[in-house]
């Protein structure tokens, strides 16, 4: 995708329920934005340009107009909450004034883009001293003229951003240029701020909101939990034009100087003297502080030593299931659930063969859970012969336990790695005992499996909650349950396709970041609004629990 689309994507709201993407040309953007929110409705409208089948694929809905304004083609009752003119304005003869007509269909929260080349940028300027032809087409935008026209339009003009930024060149053709600016009256300065980029993507918004910020520090990117729960969740925020989410690498110092709204702490273990000194640290320098947690407490060492202050001693919790949700609230009632969601869909590949299906295993710390069931899968296995193959990343023990040569070992990889081998398979093994720790565990197995179109096997504990037996994976409590199941699959690959396909389809419809953004963005903000009582409250808490007035 080339990298104009790239910044424009990631400043569509991720939460929009209707876009409306003006001047198609042979943007991709359409395609790339499908996968991170599939119920969005886009709309395409071009100008002049015929639209060919490839493009209209990606939209819901296309039309042509001849550029004259008017009513646009599209039933839109609700609003539109994403407009995107993708350098298309600077074709028309009166661009404006269809902006303007556009923005009385904005919904309230809706937002305007803007991509155009910039009609002053210093290359522009430097070809043409030098005898250099004068650029074909028509010159691009006015930088200083686009924030005007957008307030003209009754909108809120957000700082724009400037691409192709070649910083020390431009630097030194100002220079050279001062003595002829200043000659012209021009400021040096503000001719470098217009001229620096090729093209400017600007954004507006039909009313401002408080802006908010959000820095997080996540643990070593282990098992895709770092993405899925701080990373992705951070970057999806960022697409509203008020908020700003960053990781950042020092607890207690936001990204890029932002000021200090909310600091969320990715499964911290907070107890002793360090722990109390980070939570006043962070308490000192303004911030509400959130403790992400998706795992039982109970399970770790730190509560042995007064780790609960992980949870007392921070205004708020967040979590990805109620079972642990509930778990959580014996030590701080302020506690919001974000169930595992995907940023985006990704593209499948399996089911390449009929001829032989491959048995995905992928998990840490999971040798308890799988081990009652070897046996069985090692009777499938023989069974099945070169049929059945095994892709186990990480857990060497269970692949040594395997009794097979159609095996493959991965070691500990990076995520990416690990959705690749996932995404290559056709059966995935979730085996979980019943114990108190897992019955707290996240279906984050599944939805990554559905997500790759990948046919779930997998334990009553904590998935039966997702799954539906049948319809869209398997569900075994024993290991008769297992053989019977696992013998299923292989004599009915059709079976395992479509039970892929439907979990695939529940993971599209219910579990995309897509529809949580605008709730978790929510939940912050009502942190901020009740920051005095939220401090009283962990203030006491501290006071009761460990004797602490952070």
């Amino acid at each position: 995708m080339p990298t104009h689309d790239t910044d424009l994507l990631t400043r569509i709201p991720l939460s929009a329920r209707t876009i409306l993407h003006v001047g198609l040309g042979d943007s991709d953007i359409a395609a790339a934005y499908r996968p991170m929110n599939p119920t969005a409705r886009l709309l395409g409208l071009s100008y002049g340009d015929a639209i060919d089948a490839d493009t209209a694929r990606d939209f819901d809905q296309v039309a042509t107009a001849d550029g004259s304004g008017g009513t646009l083609p599209f039933d839109v009752p609700h609003g539109i909450d994403c407009i995107i003119y993708d350098q298309v304005l600077e074709h028309l003869e009166d661009p404006w004034t269809l902006v303007r007509q556009h923005a009385e269909a904005l919904a309230p929260n809706g937002v305007i883009l803007i991509h155009g080349r910039n009609n002053a940028h210093w290359r522009l300027a430097d070809g043409l001293l030098r005898g250099g032809p004068v650029p074909a087409g028509l010159p691009g935008l006015d930088v200083t003229a686009v924030p005007l026209h957008l307030e003209d339009a009754g909108l809120f003009p957000l700082e724009p951003a400037v691409q192709e930024a070649a910083h020390d060149e431009a630097n030194r053709f100002v220079a050279a240029m001062a003595p002829s600016l200043i000659a012209l009256g021009i400021n040096p300065d503000h001719y470098r701020q217009r001229c620096i980029g090729s093209h400017v993507i600007w954004r507006a918004c039909k009313a401002p909101a408080q802006r908010l910020f959000i820095s997080g520090s996540m643990l070593d990117p282990v098992g895709g939990v770092s993405h899925v729960r701080v990373v992705h969740p951070l970057r999806a925020m960022n697409s509203d034009p008020f908020v700003r989410g960053a990781v950042t690498d020092r607890i207690g110092r936001s990204a890029d100087g932002d000021p200090p709204h909310i600091f969320v702490l990715h499964r911290p273990a907070l107890f002793g003297e360090r722990g109390k000194r980070i939570l006043t640290a962070l308490s000192e320098a303004g911030y509400m502080i959130v403790t992400e947690f998706d795992d039982h407490p109970d399970h770790f060492d730190m509560m042995r030593a007064g780790g609960e202050l992980t949870f007392t001693g921070v205004h708020a919790l967040q979590t990805s299931t109620e079972p642990l949700a509930e778990e959580l609230r014996k030590y701080n009632p302020e506690v919001a659930v974000f169930p595992n969601a995907l940023l985006s869909l990704p593209a499948v590949k399996n089911f390449a063969s009929p001829e032989s299906m491959t048995f995905f295993f992928g998990a840490l710390n999971r040798e308890k859970d799988w081990e009652p069931y070897m046996p069985v899968i090692n009777e499938v296995a023989s069974l099945a012969g070169e049929r059945l193959k095994f892709q186990v990343v990480h857990d060497g023990q269970f692949f040594a336990a395997l009794d097979t040569p159609h095996k493959t070992f991965t070691p500990t990889c990076n995520y990416d790695t690990y959705q690749d081998l996932l995404a290559g398979s056709e059966i995935s093994f979730m085996p979980l005992a019943d114990t108190p720790f897992n019955r707290a565990k996240s279906d984050l197995k599944f939805i990554e499996a559905g997500s790759h179109r990948v046919a779930a096997l997998a334990s009553a504990i904590v998935y039966e909650n997702s799954i539906a037996d049948g319809k869209n994976g398997l569900i075994f409590r024993d290991p008769v349950q297992l053989r019977l199941a696992l013998l299923r699959l292989i004599a009915l690959p059709g079976l395992a396709r479509r039970l892929a396909e439907e979990a695939r389809a529940y993971v599209r419809a219910e579990r995309m970041m897509a529809y949580q953004v605008s709730t978790r963005i929510a939940w912050y903000r009502s942190l901020l609004e009740r920051r005095d009582v939220l401090e009283q409250a962990r203030r006491m808490r501290l006071a009761r629990y460990a004797g602490l007035a952070a």
